[in-house]
């Protein structure tokens, strides 16, 4: 069996500080029914698509085409508290790091009352035409590099494999819905599956990670795989031995 990565103490993981200079983005949203659990609080795969469109609105705004597009490596989110319904709450994202084909991209939602989470992204810029991996260009750099003050990161996936002999699985099928324009299912979707996760625990992480190893296409039979003890669950989307996702989900530091 593959050993489990350590535990990290969600509760001792800071915010990251907004950068002294370069381009800071600002977005709002209103957290509505159709975002949160029958309990109110705010979705995971709900803040999966305003990351994403806070992203997309930044682009925008700088009038910039980018000759490639984005694919969603990894994505780690740590909460201090959950957003609620009809909450307004505020979007603040800036480029944190690159890498020679990839960045990466941070983003902390507040309320009225302060930073409540903060997720940290890796996207990676593909073709568009073959999906392969191209170098981020100038372009970028002019409008993002001076917020990342340097700083490198990796696009390396580290969260494990499922152990052996896997877990119990079952089916997860994709809908109609779950695809976008790109021919494959949404990033948000491998959220959605962690929502189904969150629904048989009796609590809710202060740190939750996301990986993808390849994109859901028309055709693929997922199954969700669960590995869960009193403080941490991993979980696996997988399609036939491929693996599709990994989530890891640590403990119950975060006030719901």
């Amino acid at each position: 069996m593959e050993p489990m990565p350590q535990p990290v103490v969600a509760s001792e993981l800071p915010f990251t500080p907004e950068p002294p200079a370069g381009r800071v983005y600002e977005g709002h949203q209103l957290v509505r029914s159709t975002d949160v659990r029958p309990d109110g609080r705010f979705r995971f795969d709900a803040m999966a698509r305003a990351l994403q469109d806070v992203a997309i609105d930044d682009v925008t705004d700088t009038g910039w085409h980018a000759p490639y597009v984005w694919l969603l490596r990894r994505c780690a989110i740590t909460v201090h508290r959950y957003p609620r319904l009809g909450a307004s709450v505020t979007l603040r994202t800036f480029c944190s790091a690159t890498g020679p084909r990839w960045a990466q991209r941070t983003t902390t939602v507040a309320g009225p009352d302060g930073p409540q989470l903060q997720a940290v992204a890796i996207w990676a810029a593909v073709d568009p035409g073959s999906g392969a991996p191209v170098p981020l260009g100038e372009d970028f750099f002019r409008y993002y590099g001076e917020a990342t003050q340097g700083q490198k990161v990796s696009a390396r996936l580290s969260l494990p494999k499922p152990p052996q002999p896997e877990p119990a699985g079952r089916p997860w099928p994709l809908r109609a819905a779950d695809f976008d324009t790109a021919g494959h299912v949404n990033n948000s979707i491998a959220w959605a599956a962690v929502e189904d996760v969150l629904a048989t625990r009796d609590w809710l992480p202060a740190l939750a990670e996301l990986e993808y190893h390849r994109p859901m296409l028309p055709g693929c039979s997922p199954r969700l795989l669960v590995r869960a003890d009193d403080r941490e669950v991993f979980a696996w989307l997988m399609d036939g031995d491929e693996r599709l996702a990994t989530a890891r989900l640590y403990s119950e530091v975060a006030p719901t």
